[in-house]
């Protein structure tokens, strides 16, 4: 049995904000310190069938959370936010096709460039569903980025999530070839003083807790700290859950400070 964290409820307040989109890089919105000793960075879900906003509004009220933090909300390669801001790059088909080497150095891009900007800072990575498969397969593939992960609704098991799709919406092409890069075939390339965390709603009909249960035990089994916590009567939507807020304070908390 995996650890658990508690989970606890904190009031929100209001942070500083600072929006940028420098030439070909991703369009990020920030919140909180301008000097911080954690640096929290968001990444939204897949959004099939809308522009995705919500991260912006996670991010906002974690930063009034965590002290001494910097929380800044990524909008993935190819996808636009409700008031017209756009990442480049594709978007693509949101079947599990975007989990690729390019975007994933799309995104480590914007990871390495924040860790040059706020060198004394822990990162912490975030990631909600299609997010939380990006961010496991950063984890893997870019270890030096990550000091701590969190993963809400993860798809962590691509193959057999996919397949999973395929059954709840046929007519969906969940069964093309794609690039995307397996959570579970990159975990062997986390650091080991990673700290891990995974959330999933019990009743989450998209991505089933078992899929994140199978990365959660794969980090384990590495001897990666990892917590691992279902909640019960919650669905897909999770990443606003007091629960989750409250295990990004947990892991900021628990990481090591730098220098």
């Amino acid at each position: 049995m995996l650890p658990l964290l508690l989970a606890g409820c904190a009031t929100d307040s209001a942070a500083p904000q600072t929006a940028s989109q420098p030439a070909a890089e991703l369009y990020a919105r920030s919140f909180g310190v301008a000097h911080p000793a954690t640096l929290l960075v968001v990444l939204h879900g897949d959004a099939p069938t809308a522009n995705p906003g919500y991260q912006y509004d996670f991010a906002r009220t974690l930063a009034a959370h965590i002290p001494d933090a910097r929380v800044v909300a990524l909008l993935r390669p190819g996808y636009a936010d409700p008031q017209g801001n756009r990442s480049p790059g594709d978007r693509g088909l949101t079947t599990g096709d975007n989990y690729t080497p390019d975007r994933l150095d799309a995104v480590s891009d914007s990871l390495r460039r924040l860790r040059a900007r706020y060198p004394q800072a822990r990162l912490v990575l975030i990631g909600h569903s299609g997010g939380a498969a990006m961010a496991a397969d950063l984890a893997g593939t870019r270890p030096e980025l990550v000091d701590g992960l969190l993963l809400a609704a993860c798809p962590c098991s691509l193959p057999e999530w996919r397949q999973h799709m395929k059954a709840r919406l046929p007519a969906a092409p969940f069964d093309q070839p794609v690039r995307s890069l397996d959570p579970l075939q990159t975990v062997g390339g986390a650091q080991l003083d990673l700290r891990a965390v995974l959330v999933v709603g019990a009743d989450d009909p998209i991505t089933p807790p078992k899929f994140s249960r199978a990365y959660a035990e794969a980090l384990a089994l590495r001897g990666i700290a990892t917590d691992y916590r279902v909640l019960p009567g919650k669905g897909h939507e999770i990443l606003d859950d007091p629960e989750v807020l409250s295990a990004a304070e947990r892991l900021a908390a628990a990481l090591p400070k730098k220098g």
